[in-house]
């Protein structure tokens, strides 16, 4: 996929961010399930979105688009995610201070093939290790260029 592709989805994930109810202590972070099209030059199929909070829970967005995926295709979900692109808008967390499952585990538990990332996670609440943790059970990663400054300022909103 050529990096407008990824930017075009990149912004499907920062509307999803939007989405977020500000909360001090947390960020406002988006993530875009997306099935590429390898077979034409067609940019690929949106399977599922999230967003921080959505969901019950202190959720993150990743974990979020994840359920969802899970809820829509019950009997598909985990054949469908080994071929997936998985777009967030910040660096999937590695360490959750409410004790939930970090997302850059949940996404290696689901398979996927590749993760974009809009923004790494400042040191702002904890030190995150997500990408490294991705890259280290064979994720492919892409540090997309380009949104960084608006994936961060998103993600701030109501934080402080």
């Amino acid at each position: 996929m050529d990096s407008q592709i990824h930017r075009d989805f990149m912004l499907l994930a920062l509307e999803e961010a939007k989405k977020c109810v500000p909360s001090p202590g947390a960020f406002c972070v988006g993530c875009v399930i997306v099935l590429p099209d390898n077979a034409t030059s067609q940019k690929g199929t949106v399977l599922s979105a999230g967003y921080s909070r959505e969901l019950p829970g202190n959720t993150h967005a990743e974990a979020n688009a994840l359920q969802k995926l899970h809820e829509s295709q019950p009997d598909s979900a985990d054949s469908v995610l080994a071929n997936a692109d998985v777009y967030t808008t910040m660096e999937p967390c590695s360490v959750r201070t409410s004790g939930l499952a970090p997302c850059a585990d949940a996404l290696i538990k689901a398979g996927v093939k590749r993760c974009i990332i809009g923004v790494g996670e400042p040191d702002d609440f904890v030190q995150c290790e997500g990408a490294q943790k991705l890259q280290a059970a064979g994720v492919e990663l892409v540090w997309l260029k380009g949104l960084e400054e608006q994936c961060l300022s998103l993600a701030r909103t109501g934080a402080a």
